[in-house]
């Protein structure tokens, strides 16, 4: 059983200090320190590239108690637990870490997870405080430093980098056999997507996030979430726009949100703290049908800039914020939350049926 009595502190860029006991990788970590509000869903959360270049703090109190799968894939190679292939958070900031995990399918605990990341936690802090200090000043730069390790020199910003460049693939990669071909622009894709496509019965061709995929015989685009800051993104942007010239349907969720949206004329700008959780309210516009999604993005479009043509087509029930965007005439569509969720409410799930349907 490892030593979890080794303290450690979090620092933010504003001077506040956390003081609490380190976990999984025994070395500093920075990044954008933001939290989330879902109860379950670690091992989901710390996978999504969604997390690319932040420290993540959990608002639930008890983390770890179920331990973490194996690394196991499907016939199409998927990962049959996790969002991607590796952890994408550079910190990880609960309340109580629980060293002895129990669940059937689970064959290692958290800690040795972040080891094997080489990914810093710390525990014992007053997670409501932390949470109540980034809603009232908004998501911060900080670092996790174990005892005896030095604190980074700078505190990494990902704002400053476009993240896509790291957790996009590389390469295309085909999935499925369906006799209508998504185009699927990886922006950092979840895993979960790929799933629900390939439950569609979609054949999925997908691209890095620059990749010229006018070249493809493709019958619809999707364009996926990922982390970051959308203004970085010029080269999708310009991809997306040059698609738009078609009459191919066209998906966004999350980051293909924002990167729709710029394509097509508007303009997107930095939340506060972001949208993180599983219980995020959204309303139909036009509508009374409400849905509790799952969200995790730091940035918004700005439903004010969007030019004749398109309209708003969700809105989030908490601050007013955009979370959907529709061409009126065109089979254009994306939304801000995440209809794929896992783990999360799936009561928006018939979109990539709507999608389908669109094909």
């Amino acid at each position: 059983m490892t030593n979890l009595s080794k303290k450690a502190s979090l620092i933010l860029s504003d001077g506040s200090r956390f003081e609490g006991f380190g976990f999984g990788w025994d070395g500093a970590g920075s990044g954008e320190v933001v939290f989330s509000t879902a109860m379950v869903g670690y091992p989901e959360s710390l996978s999504d590239p969604s997390y690319s270049g932040q420290i993540l703090c959990a608002t639930y109190p008890l983390i770890g108690n179920y331990g973490v799968s194996a690394d196991a894939f499907d016939a199409d190679g998927i990962s049959k637990a996790f969002e991607s292939e590796r952890i994408w958070v550079r910190g990880l900031v609960i309340s109580d870490y629980s060293q002895n995990f129990s669940h059937w399918d689970a064959v290692r605990s958290l800690d040795s997870w972040l080891k094997e990341y080489r990914i810093p936690g710390i525990f014992g802090i007053d997670t409501r405080e932390l949470t109540k200090h980034l809603r009232d000043n908004g998501s911060m730069l900080g670092a996790i430093v174990p005892e005896g390790s030095a604190a980074p020199a700078s505190l990494y910003d990902p704002s400053g980098e476009n993240q896509l460049e790291f957790v996009s693939c590389k390469e295309p990669i085909v999935y499925g056999t369906g006799s209508k071909t998504v185009a699927l622009l990886d922006c950092g894709v979840k895993h979960n997507i790929l799933r629900c496509l390939l439950g569609c019965g979609l054949r999925i061709v997908r691209v890095p996030w620059n990749y010229d995929f006018s070249k493809l015989d493709y019958d619809g685009l999707f364009i996926s979430n990922g982390p970051g800051n959308p203004e970085l993104c010029g080269a999708a942007v310009e991809k997306i726009r040059k698609a738009m010239q078609e009459d191919r349907p066209i998906f966004g969720i999350c980051m293909g949100n924002q990167l729709l949206a710029r394509a097509a004329g508007g303009t997107t700008y930095k939340l506060k703290y972001g949208h993180r959780g599983h219980n995020q309210p959204v309303r139909m516009l036009g509508s009374k049908r409400c849905f509790i999604s799952s969200q995790n993005h730091g940035y918004a479009v700005d439903a004010s800039s969007l030019p004749d043509g398109w309209e708003s087509w969700f809105e989030n029930m908490n601050d007013g914020s955009n979370e959907g965007i529709r061409h009126r005439s065109k089979p254009f569509f994306s939304v801000q939350f995440h209809p794929e969720a896992a783990s999360g409410p799936t009561d928006t799930r018939f979109l990539f049926d709507e999608f389908k349907a669109m094909l």
